[in-house]
Order: structure tokens, then C-alpha cells, then sequence
């Protein structure tokens, strides 16, 4: 006879959750009861038929076996799950409620049966129920400013403990899976170089970078000879950047501005922005293309990396308000490949050439971001990071593996052109070898 299944995971002591910063994570909202039962029917249903093993403390194990979803307070999850959605979902594990000995495999089951976890009747309704983005997150110039403040702001040390080197926060490319610490820069530059090829920057070229992140592809376009304006929104980030290109003595090829992308001027050979469309906010796409149309030249060339999602999941959730919204990126919006291109086609006299997609390389970035969080621990607590701080981080990046490792996310990289003018791609410059699949 099989040894009865021990009824909790082992774990920490819990940790008082701070009422003052997380003020809806440390009191469980007020939901009534009917509102409750219904959730906890539809959660159980749901949880029936999927993949995993959902173990609640009050009651059964549910599902078709996989990987453990632990609910130790069931009437605090429920409430949470029927209260807010998903925000409640994230914010049941952040207090504790909830746990997984495999986070990323159990949240890997829920994106890939995302869209049929909720009735077809209870989705037409999504109207009724479905939180809305807050008024003061839109993109507007002074929103962006604010929302993009709010996640890049936090402590360039925090972001240090978990990059690589060069401080490239986006998918790295890699020769092949598994990936390693230690292979991590180096897939970092092969993204950047593609990229970069694929603007044909090189000696001379007029960069703009939209979307500086800490400085790396700018000072790796600065080395080919390019002389780069970068703009960022956050005011962490210009200062390492700056620091990054006085160092590296490129001074006089480097400007870092303190910029909206709506604000910029000049005319440049190319643009490159690497996963900037994400902070846009959809009804800012059409608006972020014609700047990229604007700011180039006459047989310029635009190279973007976007995260992407597919279309009708795009339009569903649309103007919709996430636990990701609430607590890692305000006003952000995942477009679609269609949406990209139709944005292109419709607001730009810019032209789609290429289009190459790699969201496995991304899963994998993730889980080396996430183990090495893990791995400091104590030096994010150092930082000033409390408990729920930390497991709000280890959820949102395990949340962003699942959603590459499940395909509901994917991430592409795009060369758009601009008719007229002449420019070749330099051949001095190192090519990029083409993604290798897993």
C-alpha cells in the first residue's frame, strides 16, 4: 500500500506581512459569501481537469496529477481569487496562503489552459467582473514617467543581484538549452550584435535607442563606431548609464537623455528598441510607430524586440488590470504579432521585412534571473527588500517563465525599413548565426 501523501510542504515560519506596504496583501478583502461559493465551485472545477495536483488543507487533492499546488487557507484563497481575479491569486501567494515546491510548473499549467480556465458563460461576462486599468497608469507622457519610475527605480543594486554583467534586462539568445550562468553575457551580446546587425549599425551610423535599460547595447554600437542617443525615463538608469559610458570612455559617442520617446527629435540612420513596445500601452502603439517613422531617414532601418502574446488573448484581456499591473510593471500592455504589424502597415510608411521569434531562449533567461534571486536572498533582504517584496519577485519571475515555457507568451525581434536613401549592411561586423531551437 502506497504511504499516505503528508498533507503540507515543508516551509518557513510565516512572516507578518507589513500592513503599511502591502496593505491589500495583509488583511483578506470583505467578498460575499455567495460571491465566495461561486468562485470556490468555479476554482474546483477548473482545477479537476488540469495536469497538476491541487492539494487543499480543509479538503481533497484535485487534478490529473503533476506538479503541487499547495493551498494551505482555502477560505482566504477563495475570497482573494473571487474579490480580484488573478490579483488575488498573486496576492494569496504573497501572504503565504498558497505555495508550490515547483512555482514555475504549476503556473506553466494555468498560462497554457488560460483561456478555457474560467466558463465560456463567465468570459462573456468578463465585462462585468474583470478589473479595468487604472485612469492615472495610462501612458500619457507624465503616466509613463511615473509608471516606468515605479519598476526601474526600485535599486540598481536589486537589478545587479540578479543580471549578468552587462545589466541586460530582456532575452538573451543562446547556441542551444540548457543554458548556463555562466553562457549568460555572451547570449546577451549575440542578441544585442543581431540586433544591431539587423539596423546594419556600424562606422558612422546616426543610433537612436529607445529604451536605454543600463547602457549595454548603447556602448556596444558606440564600439562598432555608431554615435548613439539613447532615451530612458528613469532617472536610476541614466545615472548607471552615464557612469557605464564615462568608464568606458565613450563619452563622445554615448548621449543618454532623460527623454520620452514622444519628445525626440533628429533624424536617425536607425532605431533600435528592445522590449519598449511592452510600457507603451495600446493606445499609445500607433503614436510609438509613427515616432520610430519620424525619427528615421530615408532608407533608415528600425530593429525592435517585443515581447508578444496571441491575438484574441490580446484583445480579451485588453484594458484589463493584472496582479503584473498592480505590482511589477503599471500601464504596461503585451501586444500581439498581428497587432504589431497592423500598426506598422496602418500609421507608418515603415515596411515589416523580418520577423524571427526565440520565446524558449526567454524562458530560460528567466529561470537563470530567478535562480540567482533566490540564490541572494539575503542580499536582497540587505537591500531593504522585505518577505512579501521577495516573494512578489519570485512569483512575477516565475509567472514570465511559465508564460514562455507554456508558448501563451513569445518574444520576436523585428526589422521594419523606410523607403528611399541607400544603406548597406557593413560586412566588417561579426553575423549573427540564427537562433537555435530547442
Amino acid at each position: 500500500m502506497r504511504a499516505a501523501e503528508p498533507r503540507t510542504v515543508p516551509q518557513r515560519p510565516a512572516v507578518a506581512v507589513d500592513p503599511v506596504r502591502w496593505p491589500d496583501v495583509a488583511h483578506v478583502p470583505r467578498v460575499s459569501w455567495p460571491r465566495v461559493a461561486v468562485t470556490e465551485a468555479v476554482v474546483r472545477r477548473a482545477l479537476r481537469g488540469l495536469p497538476l495536483r491541487a492539494r487543499f488543507a480543509d479538503g481533497p487533492t484535485l487534478g490529473r496529477g503533476g506538479p503541487l499546488l499547495d493551498v494551505r487557507d482555502a477560505k482566504a484563497f477563495h475570497t482573494r481569487v473571487g474579490a480580484q481575479g488573478l490579483v488575488g491569486f498573486g496576492e494569496s501567494y504573497m501572504a503565504r496562503e498558497w505555495d508550490a515546491p515547483d512555482l514555475v510548473g504549476v503556473l506553466t499549467v494555468l498560462a497554457a489552459h488560460a483561456a478555457d480556465l474560467v466558463p465560456a458563460p463567465l468570459q462573456r461576462l468578463r465585462g462585468l467582473w474583470a478589473l479595468r486599468q487604472p485612469e492615472g497608469e495610462r501612458n500619457t507622457p507624465d503616466g509613463s514617467r511615473a509608471n516606468i519610475g515605479r519598476h526601474y527605480d526600485l535599486s540598481n543594486d536589486l537589478f545587479a543581484l540578479f543580471l549578468d554583467d552587462t545589466l541586460t534586462y530582456s532575452a538573451a539568445l543562446f547556441r542551444g538549452f540548457p543554458a548556463s550562468w555562466d553562457l549568460l553575457a555572451a547570449a546577451q551580446h549575440r542578441k544585442i550584435d543581431r540586433l544591431l546587425d539587423l539596423a546594419a549599425v556600424g562606422e558612422g551610423t546616426r543610433l537612436l535607442e529607445i529604451g536605454t535599460g543600463w547602457g549595454e547595447l548603447a556602448l556596444r554600437a558606440a564600439a562598432r563606431g555608431a554615435r548613439v542617443t539613447s532615451l530612458t525615463l528613469s532617472r536610476e538608469q541614466q545615472a548607471l548609464a552615464r557612469e557605464r559610458v564615462r568608464a568606458a570612455g565613450l563619452t563622445d559617442r554615448v548621449s543618454i537623455e532623460l527623454c520620452d520617446y514622444r519628445e525626440a527629435r533628429g533624424e536617425y540612420d536607425a532605431v533600435v528598441s528592445v522590449e519598449m513596445i511592452e510600457a507603451v500601452g495600446a493606445e499609445f502603439w500607433p503614436v510609438y510607430f509613427r515616432a520610430l517613422d519620424e525619427r528615421l531617414a530615408p532608407g533608415g532601418r528600425a530593429a525592435l524586440q517585443a515581447i508578444t502574446m496571441p491575438h484574441e488573448r490580446m484583445l480579451a484581456t485588453r484594458g484589463g488590470f493584472t496582479w503584473i499591473h498592480k505590482y511589477v510593471f503599471p500601464g504596461g500592455q503585451i501586444p500581439s504579432t498581428r497587432a504589431v504589424e497592423e500598426c506598422a502597415r496602418d500609421h507608418t510608411a515603415l515596411t515589416v521585412v523580418r520577423r524571427d521569434a526565440y520565446g524558449a531562449h526567454y524562458a530560460e533567461t528567466l529561470r537563470l534571473w530567478r535562480e540567482r534571486f533566490t540564490e541572494r536572498t539575503a542580499e536582497v533582504e540587505a537591500l531593504g527588500f522585505d518577505e512579501t517584496f521577495r516573494r512578489l519577485w519570485t512569483f512575477y519571475l516565475a509567472y514570465s517563465e511559465a508564460g514562455f515555457r507554456s508558448g501563451y507568451l513569445d518574444v520576436h525581434q523585428y526589422l521594419l525599413t523606410k523607403a528611399g536613401g541607400s544603406r548597406t549592411t557593413p560586412s566588417s561586423r561579426p553575423r549573427y548565426e540564427g537562433p537555435v531551437q530547442p
